[in-house]
């Protein structure tokens, strides 16, 4: 068995670049998934930490979306102590780098992202009667 460091717990906090993405890799949570699988194979208990606000039912529907997609591998392992590891194949992997780019293009326009949410969700003003 693989000894894995821990994902942090605030890894993925809400004010994560990630979060700012302005387009989905798949759905809400699908590039976080494989963000998190990055540095190796991973049981769910140990996804759900770096990903507190995903329910457990969201991140299985996510799980096995990418696992449809042929982006992550699930091993049921016959010893129980050991559970079910999910790991991202080779295509998963092959997403690594362009989703880097996209990061980098998120963290340099932060400032300008966030200023465009808050006027768009901002209430219209009202003119004088």
């Amino acid at each position: 068995m693989t000894v894995r460091q821990p994902l942090p717990p605030d890894l993925f906090e809400e004010l994560c670049p990630s979060s700012l993405v302005p387009f989905r890799f798949g759905d809400k949570w699908s590039a976080l998934v494989i963000r998190c699988l990055e540095d190796g194979p991973r049981r769910f208990s140990e996804l759900r930490v770096p990903l507190p606000r995903v329910t457990p039912k969201v991140l299985t529907q996510t799980l096995r979306g990418l696992e449809r997609s042929g982006l992550v591998s699930r091993t049921a392992h016959a010893d129980p102590a050991s559970g079910v590891e999910y790991a991202l194949t080779p295509l998963g992997r092959s997403l690594l780098e362009p989703m880097q780019v996209v990061y980098g293009w998120v963290a340099e326009h932060w400032e300008e992202l966030l200023d465009a949410q808050e006027r768009y969700d901002a209430p219209p003003l009202r003119s004088p009667a």
